[in-house]
Formats: C-alpha cells, structure tokens, sequence
C-alpha cells in the first residue's frame, strides 16, 4: 500500500529506524560487557518483534500480559518485576521467569518458599530472585516519573536491608527516564554508597530503564567506562539493563489531517483528527511538545496555531507552531516520534477513531505494511 494513500490518523514506524537504534545498543552490549533487554512498556508492537530479535531476544516484563507476549514471540530470557504479586500470578512468573525481582522484603518473604519449591523441582529452568531497592537519587524533574520521590512505593531503602535476605541472588534500581549517562552515574555512586555491601553477595545487578543512549548527543563512551569500571570495582556481577526509550527513540511518527480551523480571542486553532489525550497521552503527562514537521517553529509573522485534539476534553490542546502559509481541512501534519510508549499508552476515550498502525522500509519508502486498523468491534470489545 502507498503511504500516500493512508487515510489519516496513523502511526508509522520505520524499520530501518528501529535497526539504527538497535545497532547501537548491540554495540554498547557488546563492548561494555553487559545485558540489555528491551521493556515491553515502551513497545508492545509485537509485530515488530522479528526486526528486534534480529539483535536481542531477552525482555522484561511488568504483568503477565507482557511476559506472555513476550514468550510468543521472543523467547524465554524473561525478567519479570511487578510492584505486588499475588497468589493468582506468582505461579505463571515462576512458570516463565528466568529473572523475578520481588519490590519488597514483605513480597519476598510472602512468596520465598514458592521461589524455593519451584527451583528444586525445575532445576533445569530455575528463576533466579531478586529485590528493588531505592537509592533515593532524584535525577528527574517530573514527579510522576521520579521513583525516587520520598514516600515512594518502589523498592527496599538501604536503612531497611542491613543484610541481603536469605535466597535473594540480584539487586535491582530503576531511578532514570530518559536520563542521560551522567544521570546514572549519580545514581550508581548513590546505590554503591548505601548498597555496596551487598555486592559481594549477588550474581547480578539490574540497573533499570531511562538509559536513553540512542538519542542524539548521549555520551555513549562515558556510558561503557562507566559499566566496565563498575565491572572491575565488582568482578563476577551481571550487569543487566532495560532501556525502554531507547529501543523505539525516533522510529515512527503519527500522521493526522487537520479537519478545520477556527479562532476565538484572537487564538487560532487547528482541528486534527487525532487527540493528544488518547492517542499521545506523554504530550500531557510529561508534559512536552513534540515537533511537527511541516512547521517552521514559532513565528508570529507567520500564521500559528494552536492544535485541538478531537476529544471532547477541554484540555486536549496543545501549541503553538507557525507555518508558511494558513493550514486548512485536508492538510497533513507530522507529529514526529510517535512510537516509544505512545502506542502503548493510546485509549479509545470518547470512543475516537483509532490511529491504524504501518510499517515502512524507510521514512523515503513509498510502500508500507498496514499491521493493524482499528474498527468499532476493537473499541466495543474494551467494553462489556
């Protein structure tokens, strides 16, 4: 199909993107001597999964949803962590586990002899447990992203773990998101300071996601000293990590079409068939605005809008951008890097068409593989 002929709202990502991306991270994998897995949180595109299994296989999982998934088409190197486990779920995680990190002493010990029982009587695939700690090193500025906030409900705080409990064989810390290279290296000095001595003690570190490596300007050489530096201050550690944004950072884009223009108290606004609330739900929640290809930025000589969503929530806007000349229904916007976490966060709130979902070869393609359209049987069968 000719991405020309698309009927907008869609997603499309590129193939040759998501290759640059995970080029890279092999790269780094390979050179600094570490693990790096890719987080289902930021992309669920399971038919996608054959371009990224091309160089990793390995994933982590945050339900059972994603680990299923995640068996199906990737394989069975499975690092799983939920904030609670329950009676109805600890036994699937077992069952399809290779890593379980357990976020508190209490969970831990809830389910120790079941992680116990499981591991002798399948030795062959035995789960090796682990704990979240918190290091309490705050590098994010947007609170609902900062698991470091105090009261916070993730992970074990080092005046909690004088001694690594019995059976437990990792440490695990997340406390990035889309953080840079000397962002962890505040943190990873925090979590040695106050869980250094605990290293002796385990098989594997998992330093957690927010490792944004692909994005332009990362200092990926600071990145791989830092991991062979801890390597050598800790000889014989895993070191696992889970980047999430940095597998899918700039491989696809969501394309819309502006269905009218209207202006009130001298505020221009550009209504597109699509909606930040549904369908780019970080535009609000991080919140930040994403660039547009057909812009020009902001002038105010040239003619600016703001752009509405098509939701009947008042706040599903955002702006402003200029363009050249005056936008008007039909015109096609490119609301660039649309595929890390959006497509996993999308709703069918207000019951609005649903972006269809496209693969190219390249963003020069004229060809493209529709992978999913979404019909009313989709939105209706969210419901019951």
């Amino acid at each position: 199909m000719k991405v020309k002929d698309l009927d907008t709202p869609f997603y499309i990502v590129y193939e040759n993107r998501i290759e640059r991306n995970l080029r890279l991270i092999d790269s780094v994998s390979r050179r600094a001597g570490v693990k790096i897995i890719m987080a289902f949180k930021a992309n669920a595109l399971w038919k996608t999964f054959p371009i990224v299994a091309r160089h990793c296989r390995a994933f982590t999982a945050s339900s059972l949803n994603e680990l299923r998934l995640g068996l199906e088409y990737l394989g069975n190197d499975a690092h799983s962590y939920c904030p609670a486990y329950t009676n109805l779920t600890i036994d699937e995680y077992l069952e399809g586990s290779t890593h379980l990190t357990f976020n508190s002493i209490s969970q831990w010990q809830r389910f120790a002899d079941k992680v116990d029982a499981y591991n002798t009587s399948h030795p062959a695939t035995r789960v090796s447990p682990g704990l979240r700690v918190n290091p309490k090193c705050s590098v994010i500025e947007t609170d609902l992203y900062n698991s470091a906030l105090p009261g916070s409900r993730f992970g074990v705080s080092a005046e909690q773990l004088p001694s690594l409990p019995s059976g437990i064989e990792g440490l695990h810390f997340h406390a990035l998101c889309e953080s840079t290279s000397h962002d962890l290296e505040k943190v990873l000095d925090a979590f040695e300071q106050q869980f250094g001595h605990l290293l002796g003690s385990v098989k594997w570190v998992n330093m957690g996601g927010g490792h944004l490596m692909t994005r332009e300007g990362y200092d990926t050489e600071h990145l791989i000293g830092l991991l062979q530096s801890f390597k050598t201050r800790h000889p014989g550690i895993e070191i696992i990590m889970e980047p999430g944004s940095a597998f899918m950072w700039r491989t696809g884009d969501l394309i819309t079409s502006v269905v009218d223009t209207i202006e009130n108290d001298g505020i221009k606004t550009a209504i597109v068939d699509v909606s930040f609330a549904c369908h780019m739900p970080d535009t609000l929640e991080m919140p930040y605005k994403p660039a547009i290809t057909e812009s020009i930025g902001v002038d105010e000589s040239k003619p600016t809008y703001r752009l509405g969503g098509n939701s009947c929530l008042s706040g599903d806007y955002m702006g402003d951008w200029s363009f050249d000349l005056p936008l008007k229904a039909g015109d096609r916007l490119t609301l660039e890097d649309m595929n890390h976490y959006t497509t996993v966060k999308t709703t069918m709130f207000n019951g609005i068409s649903h972006p269809a979902i496209a693969l190219a070869s390249s963003e020069d393609a004229d060809d493209c593989r529709l992978l999913k359209v979404f019909d009313y049987e989709d939105y209706k069968n969210r419901m019951c």
